[in-house]
C-alpha cells in the first residue's frame, strides 16, 4: 500500500454524515482555504442590509381618495459592513438598485429611482375606494466585494430586504359650498 502524504480535515460536505474527516493533498487544502465567490455570497445573503423606510405625502397616515399619494424614500446609498472569511478580511458593499412599491391594494410598481418628495415627486398612486391599506417598499440590492486593498468583484445574484408595512387610510373629500 503506497503511502499518501496530506492532512486530514474535518470536512462538511453535503449528503455526508457530520463530522466526516477527508484526507486531501496540499494544494486541495489551499483551495479550501480561498474566498470564493459562493462563499461571499453567502456572507452577502446572512447580513442584515438596511431597508427602505417609506415615507408617504400627505403624512400622517390618511390620503385622499383618488389624488396622487407621493411614495419616496432616502436609502440611495450603498452599505458596506465588513467581514472575515477564512481569516481574511472582506468588505461587502450593497447597493440598492430597484425598489418594488407595494401600495397595499394588490398592485405593485418597481423602479429603479427612491422616488421624491413634494413638489418634484414622481413615485404616485391613486387609491380608488375609501379603505384602509398596508403599503411598503421592498429594496432589491446589487453587491460587490473586495479582499483586503484588492479589486471590487461583482457578487453573481442580488438580495431583496422586505419592508416594514404602514397602515394607510383612504378618505373622500366632499366638497362644500360656504356662503361668507
Amino acid at each position: 500500500m503506497a503511502e499518501r502524504s496530506g492532512y486530514l480535515y474535518d470536512v462538511l460536505r453535503d449528503g455526508e454524515p457530520t463530522g466526516t474527516q477527508v484526507c486531501v493533498t496540499e494544494q486541495e487544502a489551499a483551495e479550501q482555504e480561498q474566498v470564493t465567490p459562493g462563499r461571499v455570497l453567502r456572507a452577502f445573503r446572512r447580513l442584515s442590509w438596511p431597508r427602505s423606510e417609506l415615507v408617504i405625502q400627505p403624512p400622517g397616515g390618511t390620503t385622499l381618495v383618488n389624488l396622487p399619494t407621493i411614495f419616496y424614500t432616502d436609502n440611495t446609498a450603498p452599505s458596506r459592513q465588513r467581514v472575515t472569511l477564512l481569516r481574511q478580511g472582506v468588505l461587502i458593499e450593497a447597493t440598492p438598485t430597484t425598489y418594488t412599491w407595494h401600495y397595499g391594494d394588490g398592485t405593485s410598481t418597481s423602479t429603479p429611482t427612491a422616488g421624491t418628495p413634494y413638489p418634484a415627486f414622481d413615485i404616485t398612486h391613486e387609491y380608488g375606494t375609501v379603505d384602509t391599506f398596508a403599503p411598503r417598499l421592498d429594496t432589491t440590492y446589487t453587491g460587490r466585494y473586495r479582499l483586503e486593498g484588492g479589486p471590487w468583484i461583482a457578487i453573481p445574484e442580488t438580495l431583496t430586504v422586505t419592508g416594514a408595512s404602514q397602515r394607510l387610510q383612504t378618505v373622500e373629500a366632499i366638497p362644500t359650498l360656504v356662503d361668507y
